[in-house]
């Protein structure tokens, strides 16, 4: 579950591009560069002869630390766009050039944590996770995409105990993905109660939302409440920009499961139109409503 599309993850923040944003949220992750400054962990300013700070007489880093910490973020900035474009081994010798330059930087880690679980490295990424979470132990981004982490790996208990904690972030300033993370990895674990309350608290956060609107809709549809089944997907089905393949057939199914017939054929016929090659049109055509 979690269609359309896999957009359960943050998107990222500061001067990361645009495109990495994109690509991340499909990919339901999150690569948190901020746009600048230092992070928990960061390297600790050397000190002149006297003991005063090398740095300016603000109070400013030396020269040689605020040098590599521009390094590391840039390099790390690189190694997320590679990763964006699915060039995760260049994306990852950027990011041991970003690492060189500050080992202690979390995004760093949190995106190394990324690349390793797309290329089937799951200790290695389990083991970058940590240590992000370990620099950073309050970053909502951090703790989100750990937590997702987990979830694919089908060990939902440890999962909700890291989604708790990010959500309950003061400073998490996007509470509402990472409902919607937990809602799917609680349907996913077949927890269906537990699932509903959660993506309902999350498009209570963000009406908006297509991908929290079809997850809460498949939730009900599941436990047999189809006419709020039917409300939620009918809004995805209203805006035209939002309809796809995924929520066509939803909108089928719960017309199917409520009697309407001529309901079933109507997004049948759209499914057609629309999208003839799709696996859900192929799933309508063979009458497979119950897989």
């Amino acid at each position: 579950m979690s269609r359309p599309g896999e957009r359960c993850g943050r998107v990222t923040r500061g001067a990361v591009p645009a495109l990495v944003a994109l690509v991340a949220a499909l990919q339901a992750a999150c690569v948190a560069v901020p746009a600048g400054g230092g992070a928990p962990g960061s390297s600790v300013p050397a000190t002149a002869a006297d003991g005063s700070p090398s740095g300016a007489a603000t109070g400013s880093p030396p020269a040689d630390a605020a040098s590599a910490e521009r390094r590391a973020r840039v390099r790390l900035e690189l190694a997320a766009l590679y990763f964006s474009r699915g060039q995760s081994n260049t994306a990852l010798d950027e990011l041991k050039l970003a690492m060189a330059a500050n080992p202690d930087l979390p995004e760093a880690h949190n995106l190394r944590g990324l690349i390793y679980a797309s290329l089937g490295e799951l200790a290695v990424a389990e083991q970058s996770f940590k240590r992000a979470v370990e620099l950073s132990p309050r970053d909502g981004d951090t703790l989100h995409n750990y937590g997702w982490f987990l979830c694919q790996q089908r060990r939902y208990d440890e999962a909700e105990a890291v989604f708790q904690r990010a959500i309950a972030l003061p400073s998490h300033g996007e509470a509402q993905r990472t409902m919607l993370a937990r809602g799917v990895c609680e349907a996913r674990a077949g927890r269906w109660a537990e699932a509903e309350r959660t993506l309902s608290r999350a498009y209570e956060l963000d009406p908006s939302s297509p991908v929290t609107a079809y997850n809460l809709s498949e939730v009900l549809l599941r436990r047999g409440e189809l006419e709020r089944a039917r409300f939620y997907v009918r809004r995805i089905n209203q805006v035209p920009e939002a309809v796809t393949s995924q929520s066509l057939w939803l909108a089928a199914r719960i017309e199917r499961r409520l009697g309407n017939l001529d309901g079933v054929r109507d997004f049948g016929r759209q499914l057609r139109e629309r999208f003839p090659q799709s696996p859900e049109t192929l799933q309508f055509e063979r009458g497979r409503f119950d897989d």
